[in-house]
């Protein structure tokens, strides 16, 4: 009986074992490293629906943030494109004054990496990856230096560091081109900038670069699919930056709905002269137009609203690319072991404080769209309060692949808030311009700005104030409060130019 009792028990125990080993080769290849889809939006602030923006058409967003995490107050560290990828992809705050510029991969990317620090795609591949970029990563649209009137030597802004890039040439002739594109093949530059800042006549999302962007990832995906190395590819999205181009059915989404305007359309208080730009981005790289304004001049309503939608649309329509790369995972089942971050390199004032752009040191220019998705997310759907930067990104994605990070990093891993969503980093967010840096706590923005060889301190009182209007510093008030925030923007702050301020 005994006997019998022991063999029944082993057959049982195989039989048991034979059951669950699927089971758990299924999470022992949870260890793998998974692949990684960035997906860059360009121009993109929260303007999302799930960001609470209810009149947005953005369900695709929306539901990739239901499936993730949404970073509800993350800021990045520069408000213009090329710095602010720089930032990212370096992993550190701005360490000097050019480090803010638009050619910064080509003035200090070789300085930047003998001083230890691998861009993170390099740094991916080292660890085991596939890297891949299409459309714009960097701050040039297929990663190939040029300059704003098209000219360039060609070379590679990020030398080394992807295994395959490409840029959506098209009709548009070059890549450059194509970011400033329109339906018909033209682009800004081409005509001498004699153009207008919206268009939707398109009929097809492949008449425009994103939609060829999208097709390129798709069949990318579909290819990766089949191999077993771990993939990093970057997918980046040219709207909704200028023009605000895109096919006409997401403009007519837009058509005749309550939209709002803005509810800053006027300057702040006692600020200083250089603390609002003149929107020349828009104004003066689009000469079609019924007006103008930018620096405490204020648009009519009717066109105000006009831009606003037309960024809406255009919104929307990166909105779709997005939905159908998700689509392509699912379809192929890399969702099961893919991990998705989807970034705005910056905000973008639309009439906000009488500014049309980015360019600022303001909440509306610095604060961006930002969540990531990963399978199996513990309390998936539910977003994280805590203020994040950019610079966070780097340490995120090498700990998700399983490699480690160098010391030298300027941000923390956001693993502990993908694991929890009431997890906190607590600490601040850098921002950095021209004239100036700003760091931001959960309650307060404290601003420096340097007119000639004057500091003009700014503080703005979240609690408040949220839309950034009155600015209390030098105040009795908030003294003490204003000295703390002071000693705190010191201790964060690179050994650089904005010491000196």
């Amino acid at each position: 009986m005994r006997l019998s009792l022991s063999i029944f028990t082993s057959v049982l125990a195989c039989i048991l074992f034979a059951c669950i080993l699927p089971r758990n080769q299924h999470l022992n290849s949870d260890k793998k490293q998974p692949n990684i889809l960035f997906i860059a939006i360009d121009d993109l602030r929260p303007q999302l629906n799930c960001y609470g923006e209810k009149y947005m058409h953005t369900p695709n967003l929306d539901q990739l943030a239901a499936e993730g995490r949404l970073f509800k107050n993350h800021y990045v560290q520069v408000p213009t494109c090329g710095a602010s990828r720089f930032s990212l992809l370096m992993g550190q705050y701005p360490q000097y004054k050019k480090h803010i510029s638009n050619q910064v991969f080509k003035d200090d990317l070789e300085a930047t990496e003998k001083a230890g620090l691998l861009p993170l795609p390099k740094a991916l591949k080292k660890g085991g990856y596939y890297t891949a970029a299409l459309g714009k990563i960097s701050h040039y649209v297929d990663g190939k230096l040029f300059s704003y009137d098209g000219k360039g030597d060609g070379r590679p802004e990020m030398p080394n560091s992807w295994d395959y890039e490409w840029g959506p040439i098209g009709k548009w002739g070059t890549a450059w081109n194509a970011f400033f594109a329109y339906a018909d093949g033209s682009n800004r530059n081409a005509k001498k900038r004699k153009v207008g800042p919206t268009e939707f006549v398109a009929e097809k999302d492949t008449d425009l670069p994103d939609g060829l962007i999208t097709t390129k990832a798709i069949s990318e995906l579909k290819r990766l699919d089949k191999q077993d190395q771990p993939f990093f590819l970057a997918v980046g999205f040219l709207k909704p930056h200028l023009p605000f181009v895109a096919p006409k059915k997401y403009w007519d989404l837009y058509e005749g709905k309550d939209l709002p305007l803005s509810p800053t359309p006027d300057m702040p208080k006692n600020i200083p002269s250089n603390a609002v730009q003149r929107s020349g981005e828009l104004f003066g790289n689009y000469q079609v137009q019924p007006e103008k304004g930018g620096r405490g001049i204020r648009l009519s309503d009717e066109y105000a609203m006009h831009l606003r939608r037309s960024y809406f649309a255009a919104v929307s329509y990166t909105d779709a690319q997005v939905g159908k790369l998700m689509q392509t995972l699912k379809e192929t089942g890399l969702d099961k072991n893919t991990v998705v971050v989807v970034w705005g390199d910056h905000g973008w004032h639309l009439g906000d404080h009488t500014v049309w752009g980015k360019h600022t040191l303001y909440e509306r220019s610095l604060r961006s769209a930002f969540m990531i998705r990963t399978p199996n997310m513990p309390k998936a759907g539910i977003p994280n309060e805590s203020v994040v930067e950019s610079v966070d990104i780097y340490p995120t994605v090498l700990a998700l692949g399983q490699i480690p990070a160098p010391n030298v990093l300027s941000g923390k891993s956001l693993v502990p808030i993908l694991n929890n969503p009431k997890a906190r980093l607590n600490k601040p967010a850098l921002g950095f311009w021209a004239n100036g840096y700003t760091l931001r706590t959960e309650n307060y923005r404290l601003s420096k700005y340097k007119v000639d060889t004057t500091i003009h301190t700014v503080l703005f009182d979240h609690t408040k104030d949220g839309n950034e209007l009155n600015n209390v510093a030098n105040t009795i008030e908030y003294a003490k409060i204003q000295k703390q925030l002071e000693k705190q923007s010191m201790e964060l702050m690179p050994d650089t130019y904005w010491k000196s301020l």
